[in-house]
């Protein structure tokens, strides 16, 4: 281990359009979530201006708008961050609704994928002999982790937590969503984060990681990182996005007819 990585993260995706569109574009490093960001570059084909926005999350998204046809879009980035694993404390406790922050309080609620008053009652007779705080999430982290099994092409934009659940197998969002849905039911809150994830210092992966998306607990006073794809601290996170579900930090969204054509990631050591 290292006191910082240096990373080189991005993608590039193509779609065809057979009418005009327009996009919101969620790919790049979140600044605040880095040491350091050395460089970032995008490549738009056509070309076309990309504004920049800030939700109501504070993530940072390109708005922009195509013609019809074929469409290129390309992101990539040097990224320094911290050469350590995910940080744990065991012992943080889980704070009384009435205690929580305000800001918070919306990490508790039921979303789009994850129907957590749905599993209400499943999560509390899975979990309710838990012990409250780091002790549950992890429960809920663990069982997520062992009963469910990752397959590509498993789910869809319309898989919910709900179906995870019955039906036992996800990419790594579906993971996230049904553990989020299990800890805001057991009035964990809990929110969704999208980024770019690298294989460093972890046994090769049939796999292999890009991007990736976990889960963060509100615990002792802040926020703690659980991932129950992988189920193990992990180095290189590199956060695109959080919000309540994977809606709130799509990749990609349009507002036309877009037909997706290919997409490549990467998340490597970069050289120093």
């Amino acid at each position: 281990m290292r006191d910082t990585l240096r990373l080189r993260v991005g993608c590039t995706f193509a779609y065809d359009l057979t009418g005009p569109s327009s996009a919101l574009i969620q790919v790049a490093v979140q600044r605040p979530d880095v040491t350091g960001l050395l460089r970032q570059a995008w490549e738009v084909e056509p070309p076309a201006d990309l504004t920049p926005l800030t939700d109501m999350y504070g993530n940072t998204i390109q708005r922009v708008a195509f013609p019809a046809g074929p469409v290129r879009l390309g992101y990539d980035a040097i990224v320094e961050v911290p050469g350590r694993p995910d940080e744990a404390d065991v012992g943080a406790p889980q704070h009384p609704i009435q205690d929580l922050p305000a800001e918070t309080l919306h990490y508790l609620l039921a979303s789009r994928y994850c129907v957590s008053d749905v599993l209400m009652s499943t999560a509390w007779e899975l979990f309710g002999d838990a012990g409250a705080g780091w002790a549950r999430a992890q429960a809920i982290c663990d069982w997520v982790h062992d009963n469910v099994e990752f397959q590509y092409g498993s789910s869809g934009p319309l898989t919910t937590a709900k179906d995870v659940f019955d039906r036992r197998r996800g990419v790594c969002r579906d993971f996230a969503h049904l553990f989020i849905a299990f800890c805001r039911a057991t009035n964990l809150p809990a929110r969704y984060v999208f980024g770019y994830l690298p294989d460093l210092f972890v046994e090769p992966s049939p796999d292999p990681m890009d991007f990736c998306a976990w889960a963060e607990v509100y615990l002792g006073q802040r926020w703690w990182t659980f991932d129950p794809r992988n189920n193990r601290p992990r180095v290189g996170r590199v956060v695109i996005g959080r919000g309540r579900d994977a809606v709130d930090v799509a990749m990609l969204t349009t507002w036309g007819p877009a037909v997706f054509r290919s997409l490549e990631v990467w998340a490597d050591e970069a050289p120093t």
